[in-house]
């Protein structure tokens, strides 16, 4: 898999096989946004509570890569109108448009149909050219499909070798529904595991790179975050990687609900 490596989806349309997530990345994160896309990096992910959007704004318009080559995540929140929004964080980023929309949660109450019908006039008015959610479990998923006639583009949710579900990555393969990752390294909690670290120490690798590795076999893309530049590199790297079917079938099993946000995964919990 290289640099250029793309997911399609369901649309016909595609998106990078793997992106930059920006949670917290408000120490120069125009600059960093910068030098990510310089070194490869074609998709970056925001959301109004990272705090990051307006450096991202910044480096959107200061990189020599064109706009039509990079896609721009951004989220709407669970209390929010969501064609208000997405014109209201456009704005804040001064961009045209975002490649990807999604609901970023669940509201307390409903699917967020109302806020899904808000993304639908976001779409048909060029503001979005995809619309999906996040943290929705496959009950959520399966429910607001029912209600507003089609399923999500994405579900972008938590997802490592220590806390995915296989009923989730099934479910959403049969419905044509990407996965994205977002905390794909466990923020940094799992990365001295010991099955990891035996399972890179095999491949030549680095556990963050093995995380990564992981998830793009399974056609899930991965935001992981990073501040330095090193980091940033080593996480591209992953692209490069090919694990074997062995080390494949070890990572699986490490499976234990765990998750770096909570006691478990609410998705699981949930479904």
């Amino acid at each position: 898999m290289d640099r250029h490596a793309t997911i399609p989806l369901r649309t016909g349309a595609s998106m990078p096989a793997l992106g930059l997530g920006t949670w917290e990345l408000t120490h120069e994160t125009a600059a960093t946004v910068c030098f990510a896309i310089e070194q490869g990096y074609r998709m970056i992910d925001t959301a109004v509570d990272y705090g990051s959007q307006s450096g991202i704004g910044d480096a959107l318009r200061d990189v020599d890569v064109p706009r039509t080559e990079i896609f721009l995540v951004a989220k709407v929140e669970e209390d929010d109108d969501g064609y208000d929004a997405t014109r209201r964080y456009l704005d804040e980023m001064r961009q045209d448009y975002a490649d990807l929309v999604l609901i970023h949660r669940p509201p307390p109450k409903g699917l967020g149909v109302r806020i899904w019908d808000g993304l639908v006039r976001a779409r048909a008015e060029g503001y979005a050219r995809e619309i999906g959610v996040s943290n929705y479990s496959i009950h959520e998923l399966r429910q607001l499909e029912k209600q507003v006639g089609e399923a999500p583009v994405v579900n972008q949710i938590e997802w490592t070798p220590f806390g995915w579900s296989a009923d989730m990555l099934r479910y959403c393969r049969e419905r044509g529904v990407v996965i994205q990752a977002y905390s794909p390294l466990t923020r940094g909690e799992r990365l001295y595991d010991d099955g990891l670290r035996r399972v890179a120490e095999r491949v030549g690798a680095t556990p963050a790179q093995v995380l990564l590795a992981w998830a793009l076999q399974q056609g899930v893309a991965p935001l992981p975050k990073a501040n330095e530049r090193e980091h940033l590199r080593e996480n591209l790297g992953a692209l490069g990687i090919t694990l074997a079917p062995e080390d494949v079938e070890e990572l699986d099993r490490m499976n234990e609900g765990y998750s770096a946000l909570g006691p478990a995964l609410q998705y699981v919990e949930h479904g």
